[in-house]
């Protein structure tokens, strides 16, 4: 399965941008997508995910309330719109495919290349 992350930009603080993530190939068995994320300097943490069977979604208490993840399973897409931006929310931005219950990096084993979302104060 490839994965193709786009919709990153700069934005204000305030302001909100949407994020998709295009799955392709062979996506049997996928359990889980998740979004995470990497400040420079820091390491990569978990923002949400959600679970393809069931619908189960989880998030990180930073950004509960203001990012919010769905699905189209008809598009094979997980989309993270995310809004009342600040700037401690910029970081680049993955998503990820698991074939296991997971929240944390190590469970996924199918990456994205990343977007890279600034939000200026």
């Amino acid at each position: 399965v490839q994965l193709q992350a786009s919709g990153g930009g700069l934005v204000q603080a305030g302001g909100s941008l949407r994020l998709s993530c295009a799955a392709s190939g062979r996506t049997f068995g996928i359990n889980m997508m998740g979004w995470f994320r990497q400040a420079p300097g820091k390491e990569r943490e978990f923002v949400g995910v959600i679970a393809l069977h069931g619908g189960s979604i989880s998030y990180a208490d930073s950004v509960k309330g203001r990012f919010t993840i769905s699905r189209d399973n008809a598009k094979n897409t997980v989309y993270l719109q995310m809004n009342s931006l600040k700037p401690e929310d910029t970081a680049v931005y993955f998503c990820a495919a698991a074939y296991i219950i997971s929240t944390t990096p190590e469970g996924y084993s199918v990456w994205g290349q990343g977007t890279q979302v600034t939000v200026s104060s």
